[in-house]
């Protein structure tokens, strides 16, 4: 019992100094680890930050706005039947080249035929009736004057031979009540007359002739119709039409397509949209062609989409090329000159501290100066500054959020606005 309670003792003291080498051994490692640490700081800070710096110049200052689309020809114009009825001929072929006015469909005009021959004797009969009522009335009113004349000259005799008393007051009042009749049908036939003079009765005929005369034109029209001829010069670019094919009005059957023309129709938004101005000339590229041509903006919409908040800006290709077809992806660069030799940094260069701009001027010692500055201009790549940057210094454009006043730094030679007499965007 009394070595059991000794060998106990023992594993207890030996435990104890174990956990005592363990604790101490703990308390070094943790101790040479912030020493080490404190040493990795003091090199970090000895660290001088790598950044590009930019020769400030006086320089142009522009925008550049790429505009991108589609080649859009001139015009694309469906050919289309304007009467239902079936095709006798088709005389142009997919792909065909065809000038304005020539024959591409003929239409069936047997029915059309037979019906302008019948409105052709309905309208010579109307204007046969309308002369043949003209004579008659004619006739008819020179009667009735001579009529109205000679029983005028009947009355006045027989008032002359009453009073010498050689007629009875019977046979007066008898010429008296013929002068009336033949004065009625006088006026009659003078109240026919139209505000043209003619009488209703010969308006009447007139109108049915003419009336068939224009039934006659429309006919003609119609039959016109039926041969459907190229509306301008172009190329066939749809086909739908065979012969003996029944057609309905309104179907599309051909498209003739004219490329004489190229524009680009691109989507700018409203900020660019402003500086683009109808004449200006820009060069186009055609992507899938790889070639690059002068073009022109002919046309800015006055009102931007509803749905896109987009402008329609159309450029008119100066120069043509059979190559071109429509439909085909093209892009151009508009340089607008926002403000001639100003001053101006990269947007990487200017840090924001507080609502006030700074940026950082490297002096030969690659010492940083930091410096609040005023800002003019913008594009998307720089910054104009109007205050606190004179032209010939030197202002970090990179690490700007890392650097601190009086900074010793590290320059790495990258002019990025000073090796070209402008600077710019793409849009």
């Amino acid at each position: 019992m009394i070595r059991k309670i000794r060998l106990t003792k023992k594993i207890w003291l030996l435990g104890g100094v174990v956990a005592l080498a363990l604790i101490v051994s703990g308390i070094w490692g943790y101790m040479k680890g912030f020493g080490g640490k404190s040493g990795n700081a003091g090199k970090a800070a000895a660290i001088k930050p790598l950044v590009a710096v930019e020769t400030v110049q006086k320089r142009d200052m522009v925008k550049r706005i790429v505009l991108s689309g589609q080649t859009v020809p001139a015009a694309q114009v469906d050919i289309a039947a304007k009467y239902t009825g079936r095709i006798v001929q088709v005389t142009v072929e997919l792909g065909q080249r065809v000038e304005a006015g020539q024959v591409l469909i003929i239409q069936d005009t047997r029915d059309i035929d037979l019906i302008i021959a019948q409105s052709g004797e309905s309208m010579r009969l109307a204007r046969a009736e309308s002369v043949e009522t003209k004579a008659a009335f004619d006739a008819n009113y020179r009667k009735a004057e001579a009529d109205y004349q000679r029983n005028l000259d009947n009355l006045r005799r027989y008032e002359s031979l009453h009073a010498a008393g050689a007629v009875s007051r019977e046979n007066l009042d008898t010429a008296r009540q013929q002068l009336v009749n033949a004065k009625a049908a006088l006026d009659t036939l003078k109240e026919q007359a139209m505000t043209q003079g003619a009488p209703a009765v010969l308006e009447t005929r007139q109108a049915a002739a003419a009336r068939a005369e224009y039934m006659l034109e429309a006919y003609k029209q119609q039959r016109e119709d039926m041969v459907l001829r190229a509306p301008r010069n172009g190329i066939i670019g749809y086909r739908q039409a065979e012969a003996g094919a029944l057609v309905q009005d309104g179907q599309k059957l051909l498209t003739v397509v004219d490329n004489s023309s190229i524009y680009i129709d691109c989507q700018v938004a409203e900020q660019n949209a402003a500086y683009l101005v109808t004449g200006m000339e820009l060069p186009v590229t055609v992507d899938s062609l790889g070639k690059s041509y002068p073009g022109k903006i002919t046309y800015i919409s006055p009102v931007s989409n509803e749905k896109t908040q987009a402008f329609t800006v159309r450029i008119l290709l100066l120069q043509g090329d059979l190559l071109i077809k429509g439909g085909m992806f093209a892009h151009a660069n508009a340089e607008i000159l926002l403000k001639p030799k100003t001053i101006f940094v990269s947007k990487e260069a200017v840090l924001d501290k507080n609502g006030k701009k700074y940026v950082f001027v490297i002096h030969e010692n690659k010492q940083a100066e930091q410096r609040q500055v005023r800002l003019g201009l913008a594009n998307d790549e720089a910054v104009e500054i109007l205050e606190g940057v004179k032209a010939g210094e030197l202002v970090a454009g990179s690490n700007v959020s890392r650097l601190k006043q009086d900074m010793q730094v590290e320059v790495e030679q990258k002019a990025k606005t000073g090796s070209k007499d402008k600077a710019g965007t793409g849009i």
